[in-house]
């Protein structure tokens, strides 16, 4: 008489296997999380050098030399228009928004500020941005940009 044996898993292995992969799960989900947030920050630095560079080549194709007055000019923060000839930023980042960041501008004819806020802070970035016409791209503690000093 041959005597047949089971062949399977017991319930006790699967609860072991099952406890691993949400230890794995717990360890990874944050690290997962943080990256994508600095991802976004890092994506926004990189917005605001576009778009002093294209406020750059905005000004020197004035005659006399200045900036936009509305940021409509540019097609950046707040805009409903499209871009103008030539087209200085892509139609993404001329909405505003872009990859987690609110993009604002205020400018007058001789200066001008950008601000890079997250969407929600700690979800979408913990950063904010600020840059004026020097070109240089500020890390802010507060929502509004402030740079630091």
């Amino acid at each position: 008489m041959k005597i047949l044996k089971k062949k399977g898993f017991t319930l006790v292995e699967i609860m072991i296997v099952v406890a691993i992969i949400a230890l794995l799960a717990a360890i990874a989900i944050p690290n997962l999380l943080r990256a994508r947030l600095n991802a976004n920050e890092g994506a926004a630095i990189g917005n605001m050098h576009t778009l002093v560079t294209a406020l750059g080549s905005y000004q020197a194709n004035q005659s006399p030399a200045s900036y936009p007055v509305q940021a409509s000019a540019l097609g950046i923060v707040n805009l409903t228009t499209p871009l103008s000839d030539p087209p200085y930023i892509d139609s993404v980042l001329a909405g505003g928004t872009k990859q987690g960041y609110k993009f604002t501008y205020a400018g007058t004819q001789y200066a001008y500020t950008l601000v890079a806020a997250p969407k929600e802070v700690g979800k979408t970035g913990n950063r904010s941005f600020f840059a004026d016409e020097s070109g240089v791209v500020r890390v802010g503690t507060t929502v509004d940009g402030t740079p630091i000093e």
